[in-house]
């Protein structure tokens, strides 16, 4: 087990306690356990969600599922704030390994949720990417061991039609996206997948937005800016109306991006 998997003591002993629990657990069917998302890529801070996966055998029964329900109320309820933004997915192996499985349900921890469902969220070519490339074990083999590598061309297809399916939802619907986590979520979100799309790898929502910063219009730079304002306390900014002008320009950042990634990429992963 990796004692210092993050900078941060406090959060260490969340992950330790999680590791030890689920390994006492599952046993055996327990293969290892990873860090993925801003803690791998190496670009966190204190308003981090704590990215995870766990590598298991098989499928989980409904015993075990019920017992990790459990299992994650009570890590919930540790008394750290950190326990309160664990968010990860449960991935039998032979999932794990083959991308061409992606977009399929795996058993699934929202953000700031004690009990598991079923959920695509993990289930992609790019957190397979982060987990064999910069994955954090907490414990088990080498996360490289345990997927197999994923061609560019899947990365950027994949990518290129979450920036379509999203985009297109998120402008016939704003109103579900109308407060400060989201419209800050959405600039970044677009900032980093543009950025992935056009290098080739994931980045984080940090260094996506210093990268858009230096390759889109300057127009756009103070509502980048403007989106970490958004990234504390999520339980808050999720209740709160966003500023309108910043609102509507969100908007006109999606179709902006969605405009030059199509031009960026075909829909086969391949550069025009």
């Amino acid at each position: 087990m990796n004692p210092n998997p993050t900078p941060y003591p406090e959060l260490n002993g969340v992950l330790a306690e999680l590791t030890a629990r689920v390994q006492a657990l599952l046993g055996d069917k327990c293969v290892g356990l990873y860090l993925q998302g801003s803690f791998a890529v190496g670009d966190f801070d204190e308003h981090s969600d704590v990215d995870f996966i766990v590598a298991i055998r098989h499928d989980l029964t409904d015993d075990e599922v019920t017992a990790l329900n459990t299992l994650h109320e009570a890590v919930f309820d540790l008394g750290s704030e950190w326990a309160k933004h664990l968010e990860g997915s449960y991935f039998p192996l032979d999932i794990l390994r083959d991308y061409t499985q992606s977009g399929g349900d795996v058993w699934y921890l929202d953000h700031g949720s004690r009990n598991l469902i079923q959920s695509d969220h993990c289930n992609t070519a790019l957190v397979r990417w982060v987990v064999r490339e910069s994955g954090v074990p907490l414990a088990g083999p080498a996360p490289a061991s345990l997927v197999d590598p994923i061609p560019v061309q899947s990365l950027r297809r994949e990518i290129l039609a979450v920036i379509n399916e999203w985009g297109r939802a998120i402008l016939a619907d704003p109103e579900p996206f109308r407060n400060r986590f989201y419209q800050g979520f959405i600039v970044l979100s677009y900032c980093r997948m543009l950025h992935d799309l056009l290098n080739g790898f994931p980045g984080s929502k940090r260094a996506g937005a210093a990268w858009a910063k230096a390759q889109l219009d300057p127009a756009w730079h103070g509502l980048i800016d403007r989106t970490w304002a958004c990234r504390p306390d999520p339980a808050t900014s999720v209740r709160t109306r966003p500023d309108p002008d910043d609102f509507q320009a969100t908007l006109r950042f999606v179709a902006h991006i969605i405009e030059k990634a199509n031009a960026a990429a075909t829909t086969d992963g391949t550069l025009r």
